[in-house]
């Protein structure tokens, strides 16, 4: 729950940057948001959570 509420946070603070860099124009960005909203209530959710926890374990592996 703290990873992905991590990944959230971190992915909004993106988005508000690229809109305020006039990178992304909101439009898009409201696209962006709704497909995203969308795809977590389809069956793919489940597939691409594991995704990115097996990324986020692959990450938290690498000794430094």
């Amino acid at each position: 729950m703290a990873i992905s509420l991590s990944v959230v946070l971190l992915l909004a603070i993106v988005l508000v940057v690229l809109i305020r860099g006039g990178s992304l124009k909101g439009g898009p960005a409201v696209v962006a948001v709704l497909f995203g909203f969308f795809l977590a209530s389809t069956g793919m959710a489940d597939d691409i959570q594991r995704f990115l926890d097996s990324i986020t374990q692959t990450i938290g592996a690498i000794k430094f």
